[in-house]
């Protein structure tokens, strides 16, 4: 039997680069700023990463523009496009120990996830999208015989792609593979805390064959880098996952520049209903545990309302204490680690001012509660009963591993207080009577929802919000009409 792994070993033997990616080499940012990227779980500096600002985006924009009009990758052979994004989607999966532990020691979450859910589902996002590009037909319009009309998905040309640090190969994946698949230049904009792997993608991009200019990276600060891009007016979209707050932001620079088409993907404060006819009660509050606790709780869709028919809330509240007790907290690179740190010290703070407000506002606290006697930003698996959905830790995004139990009287209590929220991103509805998951799917306003379940998918399976969670779609072929323009050809043939 082999040894196992020692991650801290591996960890330690990587090679860092903190440098932009632009026009198929590693540069400095052009003021030759930097900024320490910081391992949360223990606080050291990994490496001093390029703080790009403006000057970094108006040449990153004039690169990518030009490698757009020179037709290089926009008017290359679809089978030949699709070639390059599967050879893309190759390397990053023989890259998958390198990548995973840089994923982890930027941002903190488990190795075990990063290798069995980060990496995997990354490489498979580009190669569906690759093997896309050569399916997707244009369409000719029902038209009199005296004219055709072709109606034809033409590439936007230069987009922004500015992602999270939740899941920032995932994330950066969503984006890449319909932005890239459908014939446009890009430019990554990864958060500033976790900036590692979007740079190590520029040498796997350009190893694939993806031309010069045509993927580009930008380290840096959204109030510079991210401004300067969603300002810029030769930028075509910008693709955001993100807060609601700074979503918002990219809507102003839209209208103020060159009403730059904008996809969305914002916060969500998701309803995890349970009622007293679901399949398997325990099964469904283990899931309401993960589905909180799962990367410590920092998942824009996490199920942080945990609304339950009042009848069986004492039962479901009692599991999901015990699922999460259970929960291992500690080193991101033990490999027997579930719930890492959270991404960075600021985060932290803000995690533990809502635990203070839930306190203050009267929710009796269950579980938890406190940060873990460790160096770095660890905080426990903590469960709120008595919450009622107009205290704060009902209302806004926390972004941690925080549950707010809200108890209902029956389906359309539950559906009312569901909901009761400024965002839409997702729901679950757990019940063994078809007619109730049907009007649940029906009456619940979120993107996505799910039905005995909670957080499953597929990339054929689209993902987005209503309200103020956004729109736009990420997954699926749907997510190419966000970086195409519909273009109509009439032509007149005559008598």
């Amino acid at each position: 039997m082999s040894a196992p792994i020692d991650w801290r070993q591996r960890a330690a033997a990587l090679t860092l680069n903190g440098q932009a990616f632009v026009g198929g080499r590693y540069v400095p940012s052009r003021s030759g700023e930097t900024f320490e990227c910081i391992n949360p779980a223990t606080g050291q500096v990994l490496v001093a990463v390029a703080a790009c600002d403006q000057a970094d985006v108006d040449h990153a924009v004039a690169v990518a523009r030009a490698a757009f009009v020179s037709g290089v990758w926009s008017r290359m052979a679809p089978r030949e496009r699709k070639k390059r994004l599967k050879a893309f989607a190759d390397l990053i999966a023989r890259h998958t120990e390198e990548l995973a532990l840089l994923e982890t020691l930027d941002m903190g979450k488990p190795i075990r996830d990063s290798l069995a859910v980060d990496l995997p589902l990354s490489a498979q996002c580009i190669d569906w999208y690759a093997e896309a590009i050569d399916k997707i037909y244009d369409e000719i319009a029902p038209t009199p015989p005296t004219a055709i009309s072709l109606i034809r998905r033409e590439p936007l040309g230069v987009v922004a792609a500015v992602v999270p640090w939740n899941f920032p190969l995932l994330m950066a994946a969503w984006k890449l593979g319909p932005i890239l698949a459908a014939g446009n230049s890009v430019i990554l904009k990864p958060a500033e805390q976790s900036s590692l792997t979007a740079i190590r993608l520029g040498a796997l991009a350009s190893e694939a064959g993806i031309p010069d200019g045509v993927f580009n990276v930008l380290p840096g600060f959204g109030e510079t880098a991210g401004r300067a891009l969603g300002l810029h007016m030769d930028v075509d979209a910008v693709a955001f996952t993100g807060s609601t707050e700074v979503g918002k932001y990219f809507l102003q620079y839209s209208g103020q520049s060159n009403m730059k088409r904008v996809g969305l993907e914002c916060g969500g404060k998701s309803p995890n209903i349970i009622l007293a006819d679901a399949p398997d009660l325990d099964e469904a509050a283990t899931a309401a545990a993960w589905g909180i606790f799962y990367n410590q709780g920092e998942v824009c869709n996490a199920g942080s309302r945990l609304i339950v028919e009042a009848s069986v809330k004492d039962r479901i509240v009692e599991k999901v204490i015990e699922v999460g007790s259970a929960i291992k907290v500690g080193d991101p690179l033990d490999a027997a680690t579930e719930m890492g740190a959270m991404v960075d010290a600021r985060q932290t703070e803000r995690v533990m001012g809502y635990i203070e407000k839930g306190l203050a506002e009267g929710a009796t606290l269950r579980l938890g509660g406190k940060r873990v006697a460790a160096p770095g930003c660890f905080i426990e698996t903590t469960l709120f009963d008595d919450v009622t959905n107009d205290m704060t830790i009902a209302r806004e995004e926390i972004f941690g591993p925080v549950l707010a139990t809200i108890a209902a009287r029956d389906i359309d209590d539950a559906i009312r207080i569901g909901n009761d929220t400024t965002y839409g991103l997702a729901a679950a509805v757990w019940t063994r009577d078809i007619n109730k998951a049907f009007k649940a799917s029906s009456a619940l306003r979120a993107g996505v929802v799910w039905v005995n379940c909670f957080d499953h998918g597929d990339i054929s399976s689209p993902f987005g919000g209503f309200k103020q969670s956004g729109f736009g779609r990420d997954k699926s072929l749907h997510a190419l009409e966000k970086y195409t323009e519909l273009k109509a050809t009439w032509i007149h043939l005559g008598k």
